[in-house]
């Protein structure tokens, strides 16, 4: 088996939030899909392997209808939050073991009004579970953000300030479904939905969709964007012991995260440190979520956040820019499609592409992170 190295030479993206009821996430997936490819200045019969993610809107492997009937291999992914990311890492596989030379990666979904809801039984949970409130995710973010806080001494205010610095990048983004900034003291003084978390430290079910196009380094050269190295993409699952979503218990001696293996693998897999990171992308399912995973991924040490957030690092002028389209918080989570929206605002930003709201001083190195029930964490890394 080789180890071919991986480029992201297209990208493509619809507007993201609550768009027109006739518009399918298949529909969206197809108009996502053929903007990646017109941006890599390929047409549909040039890939040889497609991969695609969606939570509850259909199955991505029938957008060949729409696409073509070319007959080429297509793999369905599934995996909660980190649904784009692991389509994403399926593809980039292909590439490495010689499967394939022209991959298109693509998310999409389109959720309904209100929040998530999971049946106890589709986790390995009876009904008492439900029953409890403990399928509620907005409970278990408060409950997570609640005891993270208070075990590191960081202040709540902080929780506002992660979502302010959120709707300012969003206004900035044309592709954003929040486009209207919100002070710290608008957010803090807003209906609170589960303690410490107000509504607006809380994002959205939402409708998009995301694609890219993903070609050797050999074939990158070919394309008219400076190319973007995949330089790594990892996935791991939870081990026993940690904290997660619908799986919200503890043992004495609780375990990590996901997110600190799947993290700590890509940088090693890529052969950088998260020191050389200049612009993440981080999963804010809530604003606690982007405070916890700055230190999980390895950003800073935990406690470091309020010296960070306090001092702008983490803003879009800031030494480590994070979540510079807006994260979920500003955009909104259509499931299948968050983690390729995180590659197509790295990309963006290695391009020196990203406008209004372009990292300063030529970024070479972004990373990306998504975290999802039942306790599933991938990243990437990408250099140009």
């Amino acid at each position: 088996m080789s180890s071919r190295k991986v480029s992201v030479v297209g990208i493509g993206r619809t507007q993201f939030g609550r768009l027109a009821p006739d518009l399918t996430g298949r529909q969206m997936g197809v108009d996502a899909a053929r903007a990646a490819l017109a941006d890599a200045q390929i047409s549909w019969h040039d890939v040889d392997f497609a991969v695609g993610g969606s939570n509850e809107s259909g199955k991505p492997d029938t957008l060949v209808g729409s696409l073509g009937l070319t007959g080429i291999p297509f793999v369905n992914v599934r995996n909660g939050c980190a649904t784009a990311t692991v389509a994403l890492e399926t593809g980039a596989r292909a590439i490495r073991a010689g499967d394939a030379e022209t991959v298109l990666v693509l998310g999409f979904d389109k959720h309904g009004r209100g929040a998530f809801g999971s049946r106890p039984a589709d986790y390995g949970h009876g009904d008492w579970y439900g029953r409890a409130g403990l399928m509620v995710t907005t409970q278990f973010f408060a409950m997570k953000a609640r005891r993270y806080l208070d075990t590191h001494g960081l202040p709540d205010d902080l929780l506002g300030e992660v979502a302010a610095k959120a709707f300012a990048a969003g206004a900035v983004n044309p592709g954003a479904w929040r486009r209207s900034p919100l002070s710290v003291e608008e957010i803090m003084s807003a209906r609170v939905i589960n303690p410490p978390l107000t509504q607006y430290m809380l994002c959205s079910p939402g409708e998009g969709a995301v694609a890219v196009v993903l070609t050797t380094a050999e074939r990158a050269a070919d394309h008219p964007h400076r190319p973007v190295e995949l330089a790594a993409s990892t996935m791991r699952t939870r081990p026993f012991g940690s904290f997660e979503v619908f799986s919200s218990w503890l043992p004495p001696n609780a375990d990590a995260s996901p997110s600190v293996a799947a993290a700590a693998d890509a940088f090693a897999a890529a052969g950088i440190t998260p020191g050389d990171v200049d612009v993440a992308q981080l999963q804010d399912t809530d604003a606690g979520a982007e405070l916890i995973h700055l230190a999980e991924t390895g950003l800073c040490e935990h406690g470091e956040q309020t010296d960070l957030v306090k001092a702008g690092a983490t803003a879009l002028g800031g030494r480590i820019p994070v979540n510079t389209d807006g994260g979920c918080l500003a955009n909104g989570e259509p499931v299948g499609a968050s983690g390729l929206r995180q590659v197509h605002e790295v990309v963006l930003q290695l391009r020196g592409a990203a406008g209004d709201r372009q990292v300063r001083n030529d970024p070479r190195v972004g990373f990306t992170h998504v975290y999802g029930a039942p306790g599933i964490s991938a990243c990437t890394v990408l250099t140009s």
